[in-house]
């Protein structure tokens, strides 16, 4: 078979593009013609067998939709009901053309059940939904051996004292929840001093620290820079409030390192535990995921609240 990728922006830090990418890796794999671009001429799009659209809302994407012989699209959480609301009169002005689309695909793909629900309610006329796990593209089976990754952590937990490291890695975005983390680790009672530089250009990195507690927040790393961010880090933590998968979540797992993420990254509370000491947290991966209920939906002071308490037990777990 002959499949087209079709993304607004191939960039590296660009999550729909990267997974693209391990779609494109899979059918490569299975002896596909797998070719991508943002642009396609009309030729191209009617010779692909079929066409994968990932995200939405551009019309270089409308435009590959409206001539491909067989269309596949991937809104990659666009139509979560908080991202909707986001600049949402823009978006009001263009929905009639994205529903218009989404009726003509023959999939709509979704990477959790929460996600298909919101691509219903947006465009209940879809053809039909199918959900894919992009965790398949992961090997997160060893982050679920406790035993494993205590012995994997061993030596980053003998080379510091008492301190936590925590790491967002991301760009900023009002959707992301960053300033919610920032607040909660500022607020802590810990005595906290932030400072701001640049790690390498176009890199912001910005540092909060205390006897007992880290936050760098990383913006753009790559390469080895990026893998000396992740040998430093103890606890990632993803306080999104709207996320199309959370590539990072699972990039973090297949290291072995902990993380902190909430119900804006609904892919990763399928399956998960309650946790006894809390009814806002559900735990997964031997204990290595902390999962936050509520938190999408909460207050301003109720994200800061859970976040707070799940640094504080996350904490007492790293140092047991």
């Amino acid at each position: 078979m002959k499949f087209l990728h079709i993304c607004a922006g191939w960039q590296a830090w660009n999550g729909a593009a990267n997974i693209a990418r391990m779609l494109m890796d899979e059918q490569t794999r299975a002896g596909n013609n797998v070719s991508f671009a943002s642009w396609a001429k009309i030729g191209d799009l009617k010779a692909a067998d079929e066409v994968w659209v990932h995200c939405s809302w551009l019309p270089c994407l409308w435009w590959a939709s409206l001539w491909a012989k067989r269309l596949k699209w991937m809104p990659e959480a666009s139509y979560d009901p908080v991202r909707l609301a986001y600049h949402g009169w823009k978006k009001r002005l263009v929905g009639a053309i994205e529903r218009f689309f989404l009726r003509r695909a023959d999939v709509v793909v979704a990477t959790c059940a929460a996600e298909a629900e919101w691509i219903r309610a947006y465009e209940p006329r879809v053809k039909k939904i199918e959900i894919t796990d992009i965790k398949r593209f992961f090997n997160l089976d060893r982050a679920e051996r406790v035993e494993d990754m205590d012995s994997f952590n061993a030596e980053v937990l003998r080379r510091r004292d008492t301190e936590l490291h925590l790491l967002y890695l991301g760009r900023r975005h009002p959707l992301k929840g960053l300033e919610y983390l920032e607040e909660a680790v500022k607020s802590l009672e810990f005595r906290v001093q932030s400072s701001e530089s640049k790690a390498c250009s176009g890199n912001s990195q910005l540092t909060a620290h205390n006897s007992q507690l880290e936050l760098r927040v990383v913006s753009n790393a790559f390469g080895d820079e990026k893998e000396k961010v992740w040998e430093w880090c103890d606890v990632l933590v993803l306080p999104t409030l709207s996320e199309n998968f959370g590539l990072v979540v699972a990039e973090a797992l297949e290291r072995g390192k902990r993380v902190i993420t909430t119900d804006g990254a609904p892919a990763w509370g399928e399956g998960l535990e309650m946790d006894g000491r809390s009814p806002f947290i559900r735990t997964g991966y031997g204990g290595r995921l902390m999962y936050l209920v509520g938190y999408r939906d909460g207050t301003d002071e109720r994200r800061v609240e859970l976040l707070k308490s799940a640094i504080e037990t996350m904490a007492q777990t790293v140092n047991r």
